[in-house]
């Protein structure tokens, strides 16, 4: 599992170094270091490829009949790029990608379970605000779809 946050500069060439446990975690699911990044939610996201065929498979069952279904598969499917970490332990984000995400420089490399999020930093701290001014909300919403947290 992906978890917790760091801050990471991006190179000119759109070079990403992984954190240790991120790395860990790709070469665990992957051992030869392959993933898949994508367009989601203004950020890249990166899964370990046994996490991106399952999704790939999933797909495979909605109806897509449905124009939203449709273009959401083309937007998710088609904006999949498969990278590998380089003997450094980098990545390298393509350029579409960086552009869709606003990636420039300082960025924030966010675990977020079966995969991990690649987000410009003011666009992530920008995210977090906002769920904390809507806290309860968002609780009330958890609660409605059955999730507890336990303290």
């Amino acid at each position: 599992m992906f978890r917790g946050h760091t801050l990471r500069n991006i190179d000119a060439k759109g070079r990403l170094l992984l954190p240790p446990e991120f790395r860990e975690e790709v070469l665990r699911l992957s051992p030869e270091g392959k993933l898949m990044l994508t367009n989601f939610d203004q950020c890249v996201v990166g899964y370990p490829l046994p996490e991106w065929e399952a999704i790939e498979k999933s797909f495979s069952s909605l109806n897509m009949a449905n124009k939203l279904f449709r273009d959401f598969h083309r937007f998710f499917i088609s904006g999949a790029m498969e990278v590998s970490l380089d003997k450094q332990g980098r990545i390298l984000v393509p350029p579409y990608l960086r552009q869709y995400a606003k990636l420039q420089k300082d960025i924030v490399l966010a675990g977020v379970g079966r995969k991990f999020e690649i987000w410009d930093r003011e666009l992530f701290e920008a995210q977090r605000q906002e769920v904390e001014a809507n806290f309860e909300q968002v609780m009330d919403k958890l609660a409605e779809q059955g999730f507890e947290l336990r303290f």
